[in-house]
């Protein structure tokens, strides 16, 4: 090794140090509290508010996990039964009710959000675009999501409008689990083999997707993807602002 490599070497030796001390300090760095010890427990969701847009959310920090589909996919009632609560999520007969972003809060700082549905709502059409314009600026705009549960019903999987969230989802490097809903409709073969069919469609995309069958009736899939989500909220949370290269007492240099 020559001496100008050398000499880089420990210079980045050291500047690793000095800026893992800073961290620690809390000097340049703010640290959201991790969730290390902590157990996530889906069944302590509570209802926090209803937003009409980001702006009405709470503070864009900790984790959030939203969940979103086409209007009839049964997401209100996939939400109950994660969480075991039959009046979390309002169920109507009439898709398409779920207006506004719904909020609940699982633990500090760790949530789970309710999307408005896509895709099917008898509405008119001004009041279809306003949802849509809520649900396009949250996905695109709030940095403590950490995950996103697609719900289509299994029958009918990857519509255009599943396809274009789920590719989203893959541009911005964020996981997705794919909740196929109502499988209690079809016999466990025809089930089987609507996941593998699913699967295999969007291998291609080479990211971290994740496909599981579920029933909020028989409750299929329930464990499976309480363990997915759970996951994401116990992950730990950091939202690490660099200092700037004039904060540093050793400038910055180039191999």
């Amino acid at each position: 090794m020559g001496k100008k490599n050398r000499n880089f070497t420990i210079f980045r030796i050291f500047l690793i140090i000095f800026v893992e001390e800073k961290r620690y300090n809390g000097e340049n760095f703010k640290r959201v509290k991790p969730l290390s010890s902590t157990k996530i427990h889906l069944t302590k969701a509570a209802f926090t508010l209803s937003a009409p847009d980001i702006r009405r959310l709470p503070a864009d920090s900790g984790i959030e996990v939203a969940f979103a589909g086409r209007s009839n996919a049964g997401k209100s009632s996939a939400l109950n039964t994660l969480t075991n609560q039959r009046g979390l999520a309002r169920i109507s007969k009439t898709p398409g009710r779920t207006q506004l972003i719904n909020v609940f809060e699982v633990a500090e700082d760790r949530r789970l959000i309710d999307l408005p549905g896509y895709g099917f709502a008898q509405v008119p059409l001004a009041m279809k675009k306003k949802w849509q314009k809520a649900l396009g600026e949250y996905l695109e705009k709030r940095q403590c999501l950490k995950g996103l549960v697609v719900l289509m019903d299994i029958r009918h999987p990857l519509k255009d409008l599943d396809m274009d969230l789920i590719h989203w989802a893959v541009d911005s490097d964020l996981p997705v689990l794919a909740l196929l809903t109502k499988c209690d409709k079809l016999s466990q073969g025809k089930r089987s083999a609507e996941v593998l069919a699913v699967k295999k469609a969007l291998s291609s995309l080479n990211a971290d997707i994740q496909v599981q069958a579920f029933s909020s009736l028989k409750y299929t899939g329930k464990e499976q993807a309480d363990a997915v989500i759970c996951g994401w909220l116990e992950q730990e949370a950091e939202d690490y602002e660099l200092p700037a290269e004039g904060d540093l007492d050793i400038p910055f240099e180039d191999e």
